[in-house]
């Protein structure tokens, strides 16, 4: 894989096909954590560690399990097993080595698990990287590449949203706007902030 593809899997998935502001997955999350940056940036950090084991263990699957049994229609249940086996071990991690950490996250670190946007990456690698069943050149690399620059692109978008949020912390909002009306009317805004990433058509 050459350096332009790279930076092109770069920008793609960090800016103009961002899994929070442009497809709109993973909103749970990101709505439900984006209070405080900490808890924000840890969840991003988590989020983008499972998404790229998950793109290398899916793709290993998917090319030498279900491609060559004929079986690809069993990927989305597939894919939902090994993402939530791994999402099991990182939380077993965080809660020995961090407890604080696993306090912090509450409910939101088992919602990695159901969060589709970790298997949304998952599905377009195999999309995206092979071609009548077969991996492209530089499939497994690009793969991987998708995988951490999508958790890199979640985790900007989980910064910025934890940044503006602690701000409106400091002002007085109208009543109704209060949480989460208002938080959805800021994600509303940067998703049409980063619309401009990709451009416009007539």
């Amino acid at each position: 894989m050459d350096a332009a593809k790279l930076m092109s899997i770069m920008i793609s998935m960090v800016f103009i096909n961002n899994f929070i502001l442009s497809k709109f997955l993973g909103l749970c999350p990101f709505i439900g954590v984006s209070r405080e940056s900490k808890p924000a940036i840890s969840m991003g950090l988590a989020v983008t560690f499972v998404m790229t084991i998950a793109s290398i263990i899916t793709w290993l699957i998917y090319r030498y399990l279900l491609v060559p049994f004929d079986i690809t229609y069993m990927r989305t249940i597939s894919f939902i097993l090994v993402i939530a086996s791994f999402v099991q071990f990182v939380e077993m991690a965080i809660r020995k080595t961090s407890p604080g950490l696993y306090k912090a996250f509450g409910i939101y670190l088992p919602l990695i698990t159901v969060n589709c946007a970790v298997l949304g990456v998952a599905v377009l690698n195999s999309e995206a990287f092979f071609l009548n069943g077969y991996a492209v050149k530089g499939s497994f690399l690009m793969s991987v590449a998708q995988g951490f620059f999508a958790g890199i692109g979640y985790l900007l978008a989980m910064l910025l949203m934890s940044g503006i949020r602690e701000r409106l912390e400091l002002i007085n909002v109208p009543k109704s706007l209060e949480g989460v009306p208002l938080a959805f009317i800021v994600a509303a805004l940067m998703s049409l902030a980063f619309m401009g990433f990709s451009g416009f058509s007539r």
